[in-house]
């Protein structure tokens, strides 16, 4: 699985284990690092630690490659690597402090002005 679909997969597992304020990020025309940022809220530790587990668990079973994982051992903010979608799944504090989403909105305006110059 690859791509938006892998994305979609990802969102629907958040869902599934009750991730808050999920957000499907297409970064494909801003950066060459990857094609999608999923984000979602946990409530807790643990259940950052169980989404990501979950995660890890149905994506092996689909013969996806884990590339890279922080954050697993105070599940404050775990980022997970699939190459073409990286998902972070960050307590609400976190989120808000970092604001991933306005980080990546502002950069793309500037990308598309570069384009046009």
């Amino acid at each position: 699985m690859k791509g938006k679909r892998l994305a979609n997969f990802i969102v629907k597992i958040m869902d599934e284990k009750k991730g808050k304020d999920i957000s499907l990020l297409d970064v494909r025309d801003i950066t060459s690092l990857t094609d999608f940022f999923v984000i979602c809220t946990a409530d807790v530790a643990e259940h950052a630690k169980a989404i990501a587990e979950e995660i890890r668990v149905r994506l092996k079973q689909k013969g996806n490659m884990l590339f890279s994982e922080e954050g697993e051992k105070t599940g404050e903010w775990i980022a997970m690597d699939y190459g073409d979608v990286i998902v972070h799944i960050m307590l609400q504090d976190k989120r808000e402090f970092y604001d991933i989403e306005r980080i990546w909105k502002r950069v793309e305006p500037k990308i598309k002005e570069k384009r046009q110059e």
